[in-house]
């Protein structure tokens, strides 16, 4: 099973709300089934932290990084967009630019629901490679997929298509699982799914 160690930590810059979960949790499981661990600000609790130095320490461990830049509509109560994942994505690419050596090999996806959208609202990072979801989980898995095996291209991965077949089985199982393991499917959180992912990929490799 993938363990967290320098050059296999993903650090997911992704909304956390309940519109998107079908898309993290998709994202969890691919990057976990292709041997990489998935890292993000719902790994640790402590409230002793400050979020943006824990965000920092996490971004730091990762050579990896994917951002999901998508969500940018207008919230309906303060009239106003979501700035945190382009604070985070900014926050990577300053980590690549001006760190040190291990540092300066990160490798980042920027996904979107639209290959290019970020046009209108992010256009300085004009020039990057942005893939599209669509909000599609099999289109997400097929993007992260392709760039974590030309990234590390001396590994082999399963192909996309198996990734989400693989998923969607794991997805079937995910209740009676949760049964035997005295877990609530509702209630999970990052650190029990990834667990989850975990017990149930060594069950089924």
């Amino acid at each position: 099973m993938p363990r967290s160690r320098p050059g296999n930590d993903v650090f997911l810059n992704v909304p956390f709300d309940a519109a998107y979960r079908p898309l993290f949790e998709a994202l969890i499981f691919c990057v976990t089934d292709c041997a990489f661990v998935p890292r993000c600000a719902l790994e640790a609790s402590d409230g002793g932290h400050v979020r943006v130095e824990k965000i920092t320490r996490i971004i730091a461990d990762c050579a990896f990084g994917v951002h999901d830049i998508s969500r940018t509509e207008l919230n309906r109560k303060s009239r106003l967009p979501r700035f945190n994942m382009p604070f985070e994505l900014g926050l990577f690419l300053g980590a690549k630019r001006f760190g040190d050596r291990r540092q300066k090999r990160k490798s980042t996806l920027i996904l979107d629901r639209e290959r290019y959208r970020f046009q209108h609202y992010l256009s300085d990072i004009a020039g990057q490679d942005i893939k599209a979801h669509g909000d599609d989980p099999a289109l997400l898995i097929r993007a992260v997929r392709d760039w974590l095996r030309d990234a590390e291209p001396r590994r082999h991965l399963p192909s996309s298509t198996v990734i989400a077949s693989r998923y969607a089985k794991f997805r079937r199982d995910l209740p009676g699982l949760c049964r035997k393991l005295r877990l609530d499917p509702v209630e999970l959180t990052f650190n029990d799914y990834t667990w989850v992912i975990r017990r149930w990929l060594e069950a089924n490799e």
